[in-house]
């Protein structure tokens, strides 16, 4: 079996991207940034960059102060203990929350998770669904009269949105961003590389031969 293809992302490319994305993003009016990361090793996905770099792109002069950037830990490739063969790839883990109050700091939110790429959906969905519900939770301690007007809206962003069947879904009511569609392609982002320079060298070598081949 050949090795996958692999597309080499630059900071440059995210930047560029998140760029062009944040416009429309600005229209759902994020007040709480969710990045979802991998705590495991070796480094997995991670939406705390993308979520960093949207940041600034979201800056509004009646707004005060930064958006708050918070950090959802959840685990689908990695190989953790207690996890069989089978579970790999197939449950997602969750490796970090938002803590024990996690529904009272949704309610009333405008919250947008983030992550760097949609491959199979599953992470996106788990993430979606399980913060809905602590939201419900926390809703359901309020009288009922005031449960809708404190009910989060949530959206989700993701850098990378690969062209392929998903395993999963997100709820249709929720705005869904993607930077850029892609083929079902291997992505080495900038944050996993331990040579960055040759992995920009070997990044910028890929998109000459591509221009190449289009000319």
């Amino acid at each position: 079996m050949s090795d996958p293809e692999h597309n080499r992302v630059t900071y440059n490319d995210v930047h560029n991207l998140i760029r062009r994305s944040a416009e429309k993003i600005a229209e759902f009016k994020p007040d709480m940034l969710i990045a979802i990361v991998c705590l495991t090793f070796p480094p997995g996905s991670s939406g705390f960059f993308p979520a960093r770099v949207l940041r600034t792109f979201l800056k509004s002069p009646t707004r005060k102060g930064n958006i708050p950037i918070h950090a959802i830990g959840l685990s689908l490739y990695e190989s953790l203990p207690g996890l069989t063969e089978e579970q790999i790839g197939a449950q997602v883990i969750r490796t970090q929350w938002l803590g024990p109050e996690s529904g009272a700091l949704l309610l009333g939110r405008h919250a947008l998770i983030v992550d760097e790429v949609d491959d199979s959906r599953k992470t996106l969905h788990y993430a979606v669904t399980e913060l809905q519900q602590d939201v419900e939770r926390e809703l359901a301690k309020l009288p009922e009269a005031e449960r809708e007007a404190k009910r989060t809206k949530f959206a989700v962003f993701v850098v990378h949105n690969k062209l392929k069947p998903k395993l999963a879904q997100i709820p249709a009511d929720i705005p869904y961003y993607a930077g850029e569609e892609i083929e079902d392609v291997w992505l080495d982002y900038p944050w996993e590389a331990q040579d960055i320079e040759e992995h920009d060298r070997l990044a910028e070598e890929a998109k000459t031969k591509k221009r190449q081949a289009q000319s």
